[in-house]
């Protein structure tokens, strides 16, 4: 017999038991067949060899990891021109996301992102119980207007991923800028820079600047793209003083691996790693995204990327789903995300060049069977 007779047991909050669980990219098929994994936006260079070298260094499990990160901090501050006082490192960029909703918003409150944004976003509102709103946009990706136009009395925080994970779309200093102007001072703008290492040369959207200069604005990065370092789950933020020390009342203590200290702060380290990193990814890129285009006919289209991966529209005979199915059979696991309103796409992580090339071939057969019918 439970204790006191009871059989019901604890009840979860409301707004929690809505929520539905994250689900990652998928790495086999139904069978139990590993694929070739373009479904998570992970590096296929994998990471820089002085990271792999820093992975391997002895480390002694019964003792806790620098709980401040400083030395990463401060190398982070270094590479970027920033105060280390204000940076703050978190298990991914995911928990630091967490924490600044966690920090701002509640019940009755509501966060605002684009309609086509990081799958996780709508998630950090239904923990805190706040209600996630998402805003119209352009072509799928994020409009400075629509978000505008959604921001109530009741928004508390605005999630901005840019580059845009899954439709690869990005917005420039000044759209950025012009958002963040016509925000309330009371709301919080984040902005998700995970992919910022892949924009090329020159392009910049001045989210660390407003971070630097104002009270309501977070700038979230990640070691677990170009840096190639998914597995050892490391991210950052940087911001006002103010919106730091209320990240790191939240985040976990002890939160970044000593491993994962280690690594990242070799990774930076290796800025050519990275920089190679990023000109392969974007000629990889450049070229399936022609592939594509050559599919127009078949009423296939690819939205412009500035990330690893690109988002492709199945507007023709040939589904999402066939070509899903199509591309598995092939042994490629790509991501299907009807769950965001992108039934007819499929997101493609970059791989390899003659990954790239094989998968736009199985797409295109598969096109030209569709035809046939």
């Amino acid at each position: 017999m439970p204790y006191g007779g009871r059989m019901d047991g604890p009840a979860l909050k409301p707004w929690i038991e809505a929520i539905h669980a994250y689900v990652p990219g998928r790495s086999e098929a139904a069978d139990g067949t590993a694929l070739v994994k373009l479904s998570a936006n992970e590096n296929p260079r994998g990471c820089s060899r002085l990271a792999r070298a820093a992975l391997v260094a002895p480390f002694d499990p019964a003792r806790y990891p620098d709980p401040d990160a400083a030395r990463l901090r401060a190398a982070i501050a270094g590479t970027h021109g920033l105060d280390p006082a204000r940076i703050v490192c978190g298990t991914g960029s995911g928990e630091l996301l967490h924490c600044a909703v966690q920090a701002f918003a509640g019940p009755g409150d509501e966060v605002l992102f684009p309609r086509y944004s990081f799958s996780l976003y709508p998630l950090l509102a239904r923990k805190v119980g706040a209600s996630p709103v998402a805003a119209e946009g352009a072509d799928y990706g994020a409009s400075v207007d629509g978000l505008l136009a959604a921001v109530t009395p009741r928004t508390r925080v605005v999630l901005l991923d840019n580059p845009n994970n899954p439709v690869g779309s990005w917005l420039p200093a000044g759209d950025l800028a012009r958002l963040h102007a016509g925000l309330p001072g009371n709301v919080l703008l984040v902005v998700d820079q995970a992919y910022a290492e892949y924009l090329a040369d020159g392009e910049d959207d001045g989210g660390l600047a407003l971070a630097a200069r104002h009270a309501n604005v977070l700038v979230m990065r990640t070691f677990s793209k170009a840096f190639g370092l998914a597995g050892e789950r490391v991210g950052w933020a940087t911001g006002a003083p103010a919106l730091v020390d209320a990240l790191n009342r939240l985040r976990g203590a002890f939160n970044v691996s000593a491993s994962g200290q280690a690594a990242a702060l070799a990774a930076l380290g290796d800025r050519g790693f990275v920089a190679a990193t990023a000109r392969e990814n974007a000629a990889a890129r450049i070229r399936f995204e022609a592939a594509i285009a050559a599919l127009g006919n078949h009423g296939l289209r690819a939205i412009p990327s500035k990330a690893n991966f690109v988002l492709v529209l199945f507007e023709g005979t040939l589904t999402a789903g066939v070509a899903l199915a199509a591309l598995e059979r092939g042994g490629y696991a790509v991501r299907h995300l009807p769950g965001q309103g992108l039934g007819h796409g499929l997101r493609i992580t970059i791989g390899t060049a003659a990954q790239m090339d094989e998968v736009a071939a199985l797409i295109s057969a598969a096109a030209e069977a569709a035809a046939r019918g």
